[in-house]
C-alpha cells in the first residue's frame, strides 16, 4: 500500500469512530450500551505510534466526540492519557501479541473513561445526593467495558496489522 492510500487508510478509520459512536448500531449492543469505539481505534494506534502520537490522536478524537455529544462530561483528558499510557507500553516493547492482552488493556480504558463521565457527571450535579450511587453509571461502564473487551481482540488485533504496515511481524496469539 502507498504512502498516500495509508494516509487515507488512517484518516478514514479515524472518521469512522465518531460516525460509530454518533450511529450506535442497536445491533452491537449490550443492554442497550454499545463498546467504546475510541477506545478500540486508540489502543491500537498508540501501541504502534508511541506517546506522543497517542496523546494527539487522543486529544482529537476527544474534541470530535465531544463535538458530537450533548453530555455534560468530557472526552479529552481520559483518552489523552489513555493514548499516552498505551503509547508507553508500545514503546517499552512489552509483549502486547495476545488476544488477552489487548482485551484486557480495553477493557482497562473503557472502564477509566466510564469512571471519567461518572466523576466528571457528579461534580456537575454536586448539590444532588442521590446523584453519587445511581444505578444507570454502573450499569453503563460494566456493559460498555465487557463489550469493549470482548470486541477488542478483533477489532485491535485487526488494526494493528493494518497500522504496522505489510511488513509487520505481529501475530495474535
Amino acid at each position: 500500500m502507498g504512502r498516500q492510500k495509508l494516509r487515507k487508510f488512517f484518516l478514514a478509520s479515524a472518521l469512522a469512530v465518531p460516525l460509530l459512536t454518533f450511529l450506535s448500531p442497536s445491533w452491537f449492543s449490550l443492554m442497550g450500551v454499545g463498546p467504546s469505539w475510541s477506545v478500540l481505534w486508540l489502543l491500537p494506534w498508540a501501541l504502534v505510534n508511541g506517546p506522543n502520537s497517542g496523546s494527539l490522536a487522543g486529544f482529537s478524537l476527544g474534541l470530535i466526540l465531544d463535538a458530537i455529544s450533548i453530555g455534560d462530561g468530557t472526552h479529552v483528558p481520559v483518552l489523552i492519557l489513555l493514548g499516552f499510557w498505551w503509547g508507553r507500553i508500545g514503546r517499552r516493547d512489552l509483549l502486547i501479541d495476545s488476544n488477552f492482552s489487548l482485551g484486557c488493556l480495553a477493557w482497562i480504558g473503557s472502564v477509566v473513561l466510564g469512571i471519567s463521565f461518572w466523576i466528571q457527571f457528579s461534580l456537575t450535579h454536586i448539590g444532588r445526593q442521590e446523584v453519587l450511587f445511581n444505578s444507570w453509571s454502573l450499569h453503563t461502564i460494566l456493559c460498555q467495558a465487557i463489550l469493549t473487551g470482548l470486541l477488542a481482540p478483533l477489532a485491535c488485533t485487526w488494526l494493528l496489522t493494518l497500522f504496522k504496515g505489510p511488513k509487520s511481524t505481529f501475530i495474535s496469539k
